[in-house]
């Protein structure tokens, strides 16, 4: 193999190209599952993996895999990926990059004159924000089989419209879910390529992280039904106001991350809507998602458990009716250590210093490490901003991030077992 040249330029321009695919006006960064931003999205990621040679096939829920076949076809393929949607008001790099640089990988290995002795294939997966359905992972989950086709088939979104409907609109109607799951033994390993979405590399000035555990991620969503009426005529100790009883269930989760016992534990409340919406009514229905997680699941099950119970303390002393729903309660994931000294082997090859780190946002490879052994590389970002549109990598520090990526994968499918 000749030495390894990533083009830079080449990646910039198409970091460009994917941030101006968006619902919203630059800088912003939009693209909600299968919305029309997202799949023209999905076609220019689908044509760079045609001009870079590569075998594309997509499954019933969207996924899409772009395959280098390697001199041995049949064997179990060596992966890597990530996701292109985005969140609202989100940025050009989280998820992009390991979609981005891995097919850059793949295309300096492919100049340097690398054959792999098995298959490389890109996963680009879907819906890894819970945007439309309040779940992360969709496409990874149903890949893994830690959700069934039926749960996904049930789940609709908050216009009403169901996954069945909006995956047939959008031309993945041809085979039923219970096709994604995939095939035991179908990877050899999987690697993900993602900025860090925290500070710490910045902070430390160290190029390169590689990923030995992944936090448990877990959502819940709570509907409150209260009583609603005039804001002058409905007298304080008659109400039954569902945004207070809300407002409530809000701080308890702020106290249940704070009083945990673990520092990693997070507590967010990122959905809050009400009706009807007036300054003069009162609030009387109430929605909102809760996302808790952490990297012990001790620590996390016991303040869910807090939350929940706080949930029906408070409805019952405000007398609002409530439904509590765990949307998902996953564990965490302890990535391979052969794959880490991999990781770690391919900096030092490179004169790349390297941190080992914890990733307490979950990514796909928390649910493709339950298929294959997994891990990720990680590449800071400035001020350890992400889900914003000043997100930032520098190009030197995606290049570098590509470089580890593509000697990992060049070990890992160049090896003869």
């Amino acid at each position: 193999m000749k030495s390894l040249a990533i083009d830079s330029g080449r990646l910039q321009h198409q970091f460009a190209d994917l941030a101006s695919i968006s619902s919203a006006p630059a800088p912003v960064v939009t693209r909600i599952l299968f919305s029309e931003a997202d799949l023209r999205a999905r076609q220019y990621v689908k044509q760079l993996c045609l001009e870079a040679g590569l075998v594309v096939r997509e499954d019933a829920v969207g996924n899409t895999f772009a395959r280098w076949p390697g001199r041995n076809p049949q064997r179990p393929a060596v992966s890597t990926g990530s996701h292109i949607d985005a969140i609202p008001n989100a940025g050009r790099y989280d998820g992009v990059v390991g979609v981005l640089g891995a097919i850059e990988a793949m295309r300096a290995l492919r100049e340097s004159g690398f054959e792999p002795a098995r298959p490389i294939e890109l996963i680009v997966f879907t819906a890894e924000e819970p945007t439309r359905f309040g779940i992360g992972c969709l496409g990874s989950r149903l890949l893994a089989g830690a959700l069934s086709p039926e749960k996904a088939a049930s789940f609709k979104d908050g216009d009403g419209r169901s996954l069945e409907e909006l995956r047939r609109e959008a031309g993945f109607g041809a085979q039923a879910l219970q096709t994604v799951r995939l095939a035991a033994n179908s990877y050899a390993a999987f690697v993900e390529l993602h900025i860090e979405q925290g500070p710490l590399l910045e902070q430390e000035n160290v190029p390169v992280g590689v990923v030995e555990k992944i936090a448990a991620p877990s959502t819940l969503r709570v509907r409150l039904t209260g009583v609603g009426g005039h804001a002058g005529a409905m007298l304080m100790p008659e109400r039954h106001d569902a945004l207070l009883a809300g407002a409530e269930i809000a701080l308890t989760v702020e106290q249940a991350a704070l009083t945990s016992g673990s520092p990693d534990t997070v507590g967010t409340t990122g959905v809050f809507r009400i009706e009807p919406g007036a300054v003069n009514s009162v609030p009387c229905r109430a929605w909102l998602e809760i996302d808790f997680r952490d990297t012990q699941l001790s620590t996390r099950d016991a303040a869910l458990r807090r939350i929940e119970d706080s949930v029906a303390q408070i409805c019952k002393r405000r007398g609002v009716n409530f439904e509590l729903e765990r949307l998902n309660v996953d564990a965490p994931a302890t990535c391979d250590s052969a794959l880490i000294e991999t990781v770690v082997a391919a900096c030092g090859q490179l004169g790349l210093p390297v941190k080992r780190m914890i990733s307490r946002a979950y990514h796909d490879s928390l649910f493709m490490a339950q298929v294959c052994p997994a891990t990720m590389i990680f590449i800071p970002c400035r001020g350890g901003v992400s889900h914003r549109p000043d997100e930032y990598s520098s190009p030197e520090q995606i290049k570098n991030g590509v470089a580890v990526l593509a000697l990992t994968l060049a070990r890992l499918a160049g090896s003869s077992r």
